[in-house]
């Protein structure tokens, strides 16, 4: 995103907890360190987020914060449940109370729709199931309600799954293709993996971060699903990377039954139809060309070539 902004000709101001100490090791990893301002913003304090808000002076701001991971959410919840649900209603009061005319991108997921028949849209009604899930529908009603009650232009993105090869290492899809370049180059130690049978709406961030901002240039303010309309399981995601770099994967990958989730969603799809039909957005990358692009990314960084 920051990136993005940046191209778009933005003056991009991030937030931290401490931006003293963080690394803002992936703003460096693109090049664009130097190019960002950095506060130190806790979403849990509200005095924080005004004296952010009065110091930035943003015209938009895009709320990305939040603890982000729906495995560790099981073991978190009570964290997960403040840094994100609390979080967002702070930053919508402290907008609320600048009285200054920003705009709000907030991200909700699609974790929030939990299992469903079919292709989930904006009015396919929440059924969370996992802590992480909960609080994001929590913030994603925060949303609606400061739009309708207080008239902010607040917009929640219900993302499906983006990837790309800035994901942390504990996102199962960021491991999977560490793992298949490790294989590849000769470690023994085979994959873990949980349930494999789930299917996911995979897509492209840098593509999904587009439309984030295309929120935010509509003359009225609305949510909208963001996603490719396809799913495949991670089975096939695993297939793809392995194939990536020549192996079967067949061959490395056990299923620990210590990795399953006490609750999960079995099958995701999203219909991006109102974000195409309003402004134009589709998305271009499927599974196999995110997949193939996140081992291209891999193998380039452990030979030394990377970003």
């Amino acid at each position: 995103m920051a990136r993005f902004l940046l191209s778009q000709g933005y003056q991009v101001v991030g937030s931290s907890r401490d931006a003293q100490i963080a690394s803002f090791d992936n703003l460096v990893r693109l090049g664009i360190r130097d190019a960002i301002e950095v506060l130190s913003v806790s979403l849990n304090d509200f005095r924080s987020v005004l004296q952010g808000l009065f110091k930035a002076e943003p015209d938009e701001v895009y709320n990305l914060a939040g603890q982000s991971s729906v495995g560790l959410s099981f073991q978190q919840p009570v964290e997960t449940l403040e840094s994100i649900s609390v979080g967002t209603l702070n930053l919508l009061e402290a907008i609320r109370f600048t009285g200054k005319p920003i705009k709000l991108y907030n991200a909700c997921s699609s974790e929030c729709f939990g299992d469903i028949a079919d292709a989930a849209a904006e009015d396919t009604p929440f059924r969370p199931r996992s802590p992480y899930a909960v609080a994001k529908a929590a913030a994603f009603w925060e949303v609606a309600n400061y739009r309708e009650a207080y008239d902010l232009f607040a917009c929640s993105g219900i993302l499906f799954n983006h990837e790309s090869p800035l994901r942390p290492a504990r996102f199962v899809t960021k491991k999977i293709v560490s793992a298949a370049c490790r294989i590849a180059a000769g470690a023994p130690e085979p994959l873990q993996l949980g349930n494999i049978d789930i299917q996911r709406d995979w897509g492209w961030a840098p593509e999904y971060v587009e439309a984030m901002w295309a929120m935010l240039q509509q003359e009225q303010p609305d949510d909208f699903v963001i996603a490719t309309g396809e799913s495949h399981s991670l089975k096939e995601f695993v297939a793809a990377a392995f194939a990536q770099v020549g192996l079967d994967w067949r061959e490395h990958v056990a299923q620990d039954p210590g990795l399953f989730r006490p609750t999960d969603i079995a099958i995701s799809r999203g219909n991006p139809r109102k974000a195409r039909e309003t402004f134009g957005w589709q998305a271009t990358r499927r599974m196999n060309e995110v997949v193939a692009m996140m081992v291209e990314d891999e193998l380039q960084r452990r030979s030394g070539h990377g970003a």
